[in-house]
């Protein structure tokens, strides 16, 4: 694991809570998305959270995007590099620099997604109520693609989510604890504890996302799916991959010949 903190900004003074929210953004090449993220961050209805953006070794103007955003966010801003390239490292450098700060509860969103309004506060809520780590639901973005697009994108995640319960190696008889849910590793939350109790996020091999949640449900059946925790997911895989591409990528086949995965 290797970061480097690049910039620390600090709001006013708050008081010490007993459940401190970290929200983390992994971001790889990113700088010409990323700043609607951060606006739909600074929307939110809870903003009693520090912001950490995970630099994945990018090679434009990412983080300079979020030092930016950092002069005029209303919350804490951190932002650090990690030069070992691949979702699992970020989001693992991420969530450990979070905990090793004091954060007890983490929720994660990706650098073109788009967290509605009530997504901190959704998430609040249930690892408050109980749950250890909580999955949210994921639409389309509207403002990158029509009505045929984002049906499109909901049938690959209703797909995604018919084959992750159906899959045999996910069945409850491998010793799971909870049943499989659908994951999006662009919209969860989890509590600090739970986190360092499974061993973290994989850092290899992907898809990291599905093998995190395999390592949860085999500590815990309190798993739960927030349906009001809502993330706009972006659709540029659909668009550079098609709808039998993107299967094959949330089946497991990934990119085939396209190259690198165009999120």
């Amino acid at each position: 694991m290797t970061f480097v903190e690049q910039r620390t900004r600090q709001v006013e003074p708050r008081p010490t809570l007993a459940e401190q929210l970290w929200v983390v953004v992994p971001a790889h090449q990113e700088a010409a998305r990323i700043r609607d993220t951060l606006d739909a961050l600074a929307a939110q209805t809870d903003r009693d959270f520090t912001l950490l953006v995970v630099d994945n070794a990018s090679t434009d103007q990412t983080a300079s995007v979020a030092r930016e955003f950092a002069r005029r966010a209303p919350f804490p801003v951190h932002v650090v590099a990690e030069s070992e390239k691949g979702v699992g490292c970020a989001v693992d450098t991420g969530f450990r620099y979070a905990i090793a700060r004091g954060a007890t509860l983490l929720a994660r969103t990706d650098a073109d997604c788009l967290p509605h309004p009530g997504w901190t506060a959704a998430a609040r809520a249930a690892l408050g109520g109980g749950a250890g780590m909580v999955c949210g639901r994921i639409v389309a973005r509207r403002d990158e693609h029509g009505p045929g697009g984002r049906a499109a994108f909901r049938a690959m995640v209703v797909l995604a989510a018919f084959f992750g319960r159906v899959r045999p190696a996910h069945r409850r008889r491998h010793g799971y604890l909870a049943p499989y849910r659908m994951h999006a590793g662009n919209n969860m939350a989890i509590t600090a504890r739970l986190y360092a109790d499974v061993g973290g996020m994989p850092r290899r091999p992907s898809p990291t996302d599905r093998l995190f949640l395999n390592r949860v449900r085999g500590r815990t059946a309190a798993i739960v799916h927030e349906r009001t925790m809502v993330v706009g997911n972006s659709t540029r895989r659909l668009r550079a991959y098609g709808i039998v591409g993107t299967a094959r990528w949330y089946l497991d086949k990934g990119p085939g010949s396209r190259g690198e995965d165009p999120r």
